[in-house]
């Protein structure tokens, strides 16, 4: 979350300083602001502990990156290319959250929430990644941000992982006890998945010509 939460710091540093958000998803800053937001209320309602804190200060830097792109650089925004539909994302994120949900003893709508943000943060970054697809060139800061959200995916996804490896007999038996379990796994896995690729050629763009210039080819999306 640390990690997320300094992506976008790199991510508002551009827009203030160029004064330019083209290549930046807009649909993605929304999605991020709304799981960050159901995830927020579920843990005032459910958890209250540090991420708490750090998801109010993620949600408050994707706000005012929101409030940038859409009143400040407005000309600048390239909604051309920015394509993907919000409803095509969120509407089989609430069908998952129906059917697989917390089986917790929390009022039933909060574990409907729980499981939206849930599977919301796994495709969150889905339209940014679609946009660079279709400008094929990614410039220095957006993917500096597209990439610290990648490596904040792996570090969560490997923290599942290692907790699993190292015995962790609660999480052995969590997976015999219903699907949610399982699609947690799976929403991790798929939100790594999905960046993997991206973050291999950002790091591919440093080794081969030290730019940071991300070049894109057809079919990474």
């Amino acid at each position: 979350e640390v990690v997320h939460f300094s992506g976008l710091g790199f991510l508002i540093f551009k827009l203030q300083s160029k004064k330019n958000c083209a290549g930046l998803s807009l649909r993605t800053q929304e999605l991020t602001a709304l799981f960050l937001a159901v995830r927020l209320y579920c843990s005032f309602m459910m958890e209250y502990d540090i991420h708490t804190l750090l998801d109010l200060l993620t949600l408050a830097a994707s706000l005012w990156a929101i409030y940038i792109v859409r009143f400040q650089l407005k000309s600048t925004y390239q909604a051309d290319l920015d394509s993907v539909k919000v409803i095509f994302v969120v509407a089989p994120c609430v069908f998952l959250a129906i059917i697989a949900k917390p089986g917790t003893s929390h009022f039933i709508v909060h574990r409907f929430l729980w499981a939206l943000c849930v599977y919301l943060e796994a495709v969150s970054v889905f339209p940014q990644l679609r946009m660079m697809q279709n400008s094929k060139i990614v410039e220095r800061f957006t993917a500096h941000y597209v990439f610290a959200l990648g490596l904040a995916r792996f570090l969560s996804c490997a923290h599942w992982v290692l907790q699993i490896l190292d015995g962790d007999s609660f999480l052995l038996t969590a997976f015999w006890r219903g699907l949610w379990p399982v699609m947690v796994l799976l929403s991790e896995i798929v939100q790594t998945a999905i960046l993997a690729d991206f973050c291999y050629y950002y790091v591919k763009s440093y080794v081969s010509d030290g730019t940071g210039v991300v070049r894109l080819p057809s079919g990474i999306v």
